[in-house]
């Protein structure tokens, strides 16, 4: 008996009953059947809908559902569609409110189901079909059947294929038990809730209630047994042709496609994501850190990435011009000019020192070795290898055989890593021992090289291989071919400062204008030698054609870098640069005492200080300049995805005098800046302008901007919204002279009813009180309508914090601030980011303020 299809009960949150339809079809049998669907072009009918209803001008959105939810997963697409498209939500028989036939359906007769509710419908325009969950190869298969009509395709959390080498999730291995599917599908609802259960943060229980809905009654539940017994993780199974079918037919859908993903899903995991893209690799990707298996509902913005891309399917937004950058040699040019030169290339300061022949040769074979073993061009290799020459040659030789690195700073953390590197999905990973037991315990993914001498316990770790056997597999082979300047060539990742860590894609010519770019802002030339506290930096060491040499500090803690760990490696190499963070030049200023005459005269020869990561403050900088007397103190602006931004001297910075912010300088040779200004809630919605005085985000265009922030396609759209610009994230703004200011980042803009405040010109004005040594302004409240806190560490590491400044304090920190100051409160440290030691995290002292402010228990900040 046919349970008949039904509307679903009034009341369900977020579905408006208007939307609801009931579509007589004709099924994959030839039978007439009865849908429910959500259709923001319906009327709402309450009885069967027997005739077609015109789609929207540009096209359909065709919504299917997987297993177990329904239509309802759709509904906030449903309310907001695209402009000019019309978004039509399917439940598929047996599931939602749509018939409930007899018999199960397998994966062909669903496809085919599919297409008769289109006809039903009258879906005969473009289409834009968006699937989640075993719904995917519905959809997908419906899209091969109908190529001319389709004009890309939206896939989330799914799977085609069971990636070879891995297991079907254990999830569904356990639901599809013969013992356990009856008991767990059909006759409780444990299925229907584990689904919901999922979600990182708990969906609201109304929610919940609303998945569930359709599913009360085990009757009712049949076809969710029935969904999962046919799911073909067997070759022999009923459906597995068809979805092999479907895998296979992917590979030739040369539509624009979007995928967008949870990647704390345990059905399906990034593994399936990297065969789906191995499928589509022309996709977009957006994957939402924290999000599980429905990502829509964790992630509800992923709907608003929905609407822009199909927009864009429209407005080719996708082509973005940007400025055309000069010819320059390949990295590795250096490397070949300098072969037979027995000078050092690399100093290992408590280690060895590597010669420009030695290492050229070394990135020859490695990077002969590594095409020998297999890495494709293209391919990513993650490199877990401390600073030193191990690095350097894994490096290069894996930009000559066309590989992309995957290079995160270990000083993100052990956690942060992981997840920046699973987000990456390298192909292959080469570590040392302890960087491959680390990538073992942070489920990265990639086959195994060993780096290092010793082997020990190398094959425990699932490496066959160590970089000596590369380079002996490579030896005597003719060199890879070399890629282009549209080849990717690097994944580095942001510092985390305000968000988790993210992926930022380049490519071999954007860092082949970088290179370019620092030789000509800093004159670097042959007889330069390079000293980098920031072990990334020391990278581009042979790249530039100069030696190089990193501390002997530990990489995760900038701060801790001395005096005298600096001038050994200035003395290693007889440096003339050296790069460093504030607060590792903070330290090194206050261990300087420490010494003597002999140790530090190497210092002497150095002509040039970088110092970038964070505000630099004018007296570090005559401090460092004290203790290096024939250095430049210069501070380089820019960020992860553009380097360098603009520079600027001591000497320009004691010129330009006191502003809101930080003076950064005028832009470098190739660089453009416009500004985009601020609404009153704190949005840089204004249209980019080269106006003096405009405060806003600050966006900049280049030849060595990044190309794309890797697997956050949304991300990556909003930040280049203009076309062939990239916005920064930081506020700020151009003075008369030229100069930019930096007021703060975009996130942590005060919104007063009064207008809006930027930080770091309040913090600025505050660290100058007597005896303050660090301050942080941040809102607290509602959007537009933000008190102003400003958070004051006193010199001399209070005993106390977390409380209410003095009286006296708060007056003189109201005097200096031309804003309404609401409170003032007292701290021990001010949170600042992992990688530099020097970023402040402003957002954690918002959230700590507010807890002070109401009364509550403030905890750690």
């Amino acid at each position: 008996m046919v349970t008949p299809a039904s509307l679903p009960p009034q009341g369900l949150p977020g579905l408006d009953p208007t939307w609801s339809r009931l579509v007589e079809a004709v099924d994959a049998d030839g039978r007439r059947r009865t849908w429910h669907v959500l259709d923001s072009g319906g009327a709402g009918d309450l009885e069967p809908v027997r005739e077609t209803t015109p789609a929207a001008s540009r096209g359909t959105v065709l919504c299917v559902h997987g297993n177990p939810t329904w239509s309802y997963l759709w509904r906030a697409l449903v309310a907001h569609p695209p402009p000019g498209w019309r978004v039509v939500a399917v439940d598929q028989l047996g599931m939602g409110f749509s018939d409930r036939p007899e018999q199960p359906r397998t994966l062909a007769q669903r496809i085919r189901d599919l297409a008769g509710v289109t006809e039903a419908l009258g879906v005969h325009g473009r289409v834009v079909t968006v699937a989640h969950d075993w719904g995917g190869p519905v959809s997908l298969g419906w899209a091969l059947a109908h190529r001319a009509q389709v004009a890309g395709v939206v896939l989330a959390n799914t799977a085609v294929h069971q990636p070879s080498g891995s297991p079907a999730p254990a999830l569904i291995r356990l639901a599809r038990a013969p013992g356990l599917r009856q008991s767990v599908c059909v006759r409780t609802p444990a299925f229907v809730r584990a689904t919901t259960a999922l979600s990182r943060r708990a969906l609201p229980a109304d929610v919940r209630d609303a998945f569930a809905a359709p599913y009360r009654h085990a009757f009712r539940r049949r076809a969710v047994g029935d969904f999962v017994a046919d799911i073909p993780l067997e070759p022999d199974h009923a459906s597995a042709a068809a979805l092999d079918a479907v895998a296979h037919g992917l590979r030739g859908l040369d539509v624009p496609a979007l995928l967008l993903w949870g990647p704390r899903d345990p059905v399906f995991t990034d593994l399936h994501l990297r065969d789906l893209l191995d499928r589509l690799p022309h996709a977009d990707v957006h994957r939402y850190e924290g999000a599980s298996h429905l990502v829509t509902e964790d992630a509800p913005q992923a709907f608003d990435a929905v609407r822009r891309w199909v927009a864009d399917l429209d407005d080719c937004h996708r082509e973005e011009p940007r400025p055309e950058a000069e010819p320059h040699p390949p990295v590795w040019t250096a490397l070949e000019d300098r072969l037979g030169d027995p000078t050092p290339a690399v100093v290992e300061v408590s280690g060895r020192t590597v010669s420009w022949d030695l290492l050229g040769r070394r990135v020859r074979e490695l990077a002969a070795g590594l095409t020998a073993a297999g890495v494709r061009r293209g391919q990513r290799v993650a490199l877990l290898v401390p600073p030193g020459a191990d690095l350097t040659a894994a490096l290069y030789a894996c930009w000559r055989a066309g590989a992309v690195v995957v290079v995160a700073d270990a000083g993100l953390g052990l956690r942060a890593l992981g997840r920046a590197l699973r987000g990456a999905g390298p192909d292959w990973v080469i570590g040392t021992r302890d960087g491959l037991a680390a990538a073992r315990a942070m489920r990265v993914p990639g086959r195994r090289v060993a780096a290092g001498a010793h082997d020990t316990g190398r094959r425990a770790l699932g490496a066959t291989m160590g970089l000596a056997d590369l380079a002996r597999l490579g030896r005597g082979q003719p060199p890879p071919s070399e890629p282009t300047d549209a080849d990717e060539c690097a994944v580095v990742f942001t510092s985390g400062a305000t968000g988790p860590a993210k992926g930022v894609v380049y490519r071999h010519g954007q860092v082949r204008a970088q290179l370019a770019a620092l030789r000509r802002t800093y004159a670097i030339g042959p007889d330069d030698r390079l000293v980098a506290a920031f072990a990334p930096f020391a990278l581009y060491g042979p790249a530039l054609g100069i030696s190089s040499a990193v501390p002997a500090t530990d990489v995760t803690a900038p701060a801790t870098l001395t005096a005298g760990a600096l001038a050994d490696a200035v003395a290693s190499v007889d440096a003339t640069l050296v790069f460093a963070s504030p607060s590792a030049l903070r330290n090194v200023v206050a261990t300087a005492g420490a010494l003597d005459a002999a140790r530090s005269k190497p210092l002497a020869d150095v002509r040039l200080v970088l110092s970038a990561g964070a505000p630099v403050p004018a007296d570090l900088l005559r401090s460092v300049c004290e203790l290096l007397p024939a250095a430049e103190a210069r501070t380089p602006y820019g960020m992860t995805e553009a380097l360098p931004v603009a520079d600027i001297s001591l000497g320009q910075i004691e010129e330009a005098g006191a502003d809101d912010g930080v003076c950064v300088g005028r832009p470098v040779a190739g660089v453009e800046v416009r500004v985009s200004a601020l609404d009153p809630v704190g949005a840089a919605t204004g249209p980019l302008t080269a106006h003096p005085g405009v405060v806003g985000e600050i966006c900049v265009r280049a030849a060595h901007v990044k190309d794309r922030y890797d697997r956050l396609w949304a991300t990556e759209r909003e930040s280049g919204r203009d076309r062939g610009w990239h916005r920064t994230g930081d506020v700020g703004h151009v003075d008369a002279a030229g100069r930019l200011w930096i007021g703060g980042r975009l996130g942590h803009v005060v919104t007063t009813d009064a207008g809006v405040v930027t930080p770091v010109g309040v913090e600025q004005a505050v660290e100058r009180l007597p005896g303050v040594s660090a301050a942080a302004a941040v809102g607290v409240g509602p959007a537009g309508a933000q008190q102003l806190v400003v958070a004051v560490v006193p010199e001399g590491a209070p005993d106390g914090g977390g409380v209410l400044a003095p009286d006296g304090l708060t007056d003189a920190v109201r005097r200096v601030v031309s804003a309404d100051v609401a409170a003032v409160l007292v701290l021990r440290a001010l949170p600042v980011d992992i990688r530099h030691n020097a970023k402040v995290d402003r957002t954690r002292v918002a959230r700590w303020a507010d807890r002070v402010l109401a009364g509550r228990r403030p905890g750690r900040l």
